[in-house]
């Protein structure tokens, strides 16, 4: 894209009262198009450079950081040695009694994968309690559920199975509560696995010894396996995206020392961490993230496992995965609205903690990440299409979006093909994603909405019932309002752009407001019958 500072459009002639009112609208528009629209379009441009620019910063300097520890070998974890404390641990039999809780709502397609790869962990069978936490509200999913438990406890497995009589904190009161019950006095760690997961048997192995090395330690994350990533191109785009998470935010965050994000599940906590940081709150819907900024600020550490992996399903319906994403941009942002002035606040942490974790993490890629792609790449820069007045450097508008987007796609190589795809992909989201931050830091309407992703049991085997297809659920539930929106403003500043202006940005504008309109119905994904 060149700078934008064009010509007026050549008029078409035309006859009769339709041409009389179109040219009354061009000139209107004339009118108020230079003295008032260009300002404030030019200040937005502004606006969103510099929030580009800082998204820009914040993917260079991770990558940096990212290249040298791969270069040096230095990844954090790999201080530990861990062979050594496996074989002391042994040696010595001073197993510690750990709890294994695994959530679930209504999980029919999933529970015995995850009730069975937990029951399956290697440790001593009178070191280990399985704690299912059955919130489901089908009467005959809690059968099978217990029977599914009770089979597990025939074979000699200590498992308790737990029901609630309402949902009352949705998962964050299920684990508090969890963590209530007299038998858990005896344990010093918690591991938490969502229904959907399957850890290796040997994942107790590789996690534990390092909470044993290190008393300050109050959690080790491993990194997730998505096993259906081939499922369909909406999982294929969400690898390329989880992928740079796990392999660059996470890492470069444990390898500094300074905050990484607790993912909610695949991780391991000491109990003392736990209640010392105040437990489970249900103040938001990332409670996960809650606990871990609480832990932070108290001085705990915590270390992610990079070479430790754990199988998961990745939602393969767009009703699943917005709401998914509804709820994780939702959520921190209201979480960084509840703790900013905790965190300012707070003095057992440097002043060098503090920021990364107000600017980088929360403002950075919680927010201005949403905005910046949403604003500036879906609104904003289309819009200087039509007032010409308006300069646009090139370097913001090409050279700066590239590069993220090579360091973010860079962690999936073998998705690399699929680069056009997933920045239309992500660029739809983003306004999905940008009004659920502002619902978040509003505390707005949906603030608190907790919608568990739909699971199809795909982490094993295909599903006879699941194809792809024309869905066949009701029309209201796959149009999508505001995409549709969009995708007839990026498609009118398309065609505007081919009748008056002398550049290609309008291939860019047809493939955009084209992605809108698939995702806009809905067209997307994985389709199940109802």
């Amino acid at each position: 894209m060149r700078n934008l500072v064009l010509k007026d459009p050549v008029l078409i002639g035309g006859s009769g009262d339709g041409a009389v009112v179109s040219e009354n609208i061009r000139l209107a528009w004339r009118q108020v198009r230079a003295p008032i629209v260009a300002p404030l379009l030019q200040v937005a441009v502004y606006v969103c450079a510099a929030m580009s620019l800082m998204l820009f910063v914040e993917r260079v300097y991770m990558a940096a950081v990212i290249i040298c520890v791969k270069l040096l070998r230095r990844k954090r974890y790999t201080k530990y040695k861990l062979d050594a404390m496996k074989q002391e641990l042994e040696a010595s039999n001073t197993h510690p009694m750990v709890l294994v809780q695994i959530p679930m709502y209504n999980e029919k397609e999933v529970y015995r994968l995850s009730i069975g790869a937990a029951c399956g962990l290697s440790w001593p069978s009178d070191k280990i309690i399985i704690q299912v936490l059955d919130d489901s509200t089908d009467m005959i999913l809690r059968e099978l559920v217990e029977l599914e438990c009770e089979r597990w406890a025939s074979k000699g497995v200590n498992v308790k199975y737990e029901t609630r009589n309402s949902r009352n904190g949705y998962k964050a009161g299920a684990l508090r509560d969890g963590l209530k019950k007299h038998y858990v006095r005896e344990c010093e760690y918690v591991v938490i696995f969502d229904a959907d997961f399957q850890p290796e048997p040997d994942f107790l192995w590789r996690t534990v010894p390092f909470l044993l090395s290190n008393p300050e330690l109050a959690l080790v994350q491993a990194r997730w396996n998505f096993v259906n990533a081939d499922e369909c191109l909406l999982t294929r785009l969400q690898e390329m995206s989880l992928d740079y998470h796990f392999s660059v935010e996470q890492e470069v965050g444990s390898s500094t020392y300074s905050f990484f994000g607790f993912n909610g599940t695949a991780g391991v906590w000491r109990i003392q961490a736990l209640a010392d940081s105040g437990g489970w709150k249900d103040r938001t819907t990332v409670e996960d993230m809650d606990l871990a900024v609480r832990a932070s600020l108290k001085g705990w550490k915590f270390v992610f496992v990079g070479d430790l992996s754990v199988k998961n399903e990745l939602p393969s319906t767009f009703k699943a995965y917005r709401y998914q994403q509804h709820r994780w941009s939702c959520g921190p942002a209201n979480l960084f609205r509840k703790m900013f002035k905790e965190i300012i606040n707070c003095k057992r942490v440097s002043v060098w903690k503090k920021f990364h974790v107000i600017y980088a993490f929360f403002f950075v890629r919680k927010i201005v990440a949403h905005f910046v792609t949403s604003i500036f790449y879906c609104i904003v820069i289309p819009a200087c299409v039509l007032v010409p007045e308006v300069h646009l450097p090139k370097f913001i508008a090409i050279y700066v979006p590239s590069t993220i987007t090579i360091l973010n796609a860079v962690c999936t190589p073998r998705s690399l093909h699929l680069l056009l795809f997933w920045i239309l992909f992500e660029n739809v989201m983003s306004v999905h994603r940008a009004k659920a931050t502002i619902i978040g830091l509003l505390e707005a309407n949906r603030v608190n909405e907790w919608v568990v992703t739909e699971k199809l049991g795909t982490t094993g085997k295909p599903k006879p019932n699941t194809k792809l297809g024309r869905p066949r659920s009701r029309i209201g539930e796959r149009i999508h309002v505001l995409e549709l929106f969009m995708g007839l403003y990026l498609f009118y500043c398309a065609i505007y752009n081919i009748m008056f202006r002398h550049d290609h940005f309008y291939v860019y504008l047809l493939f955009q407001a084209g992605a809108f309109f698939i995702m806009g119905f809905g067209c997307v994904g994985t389709f199940v019958p109802n």
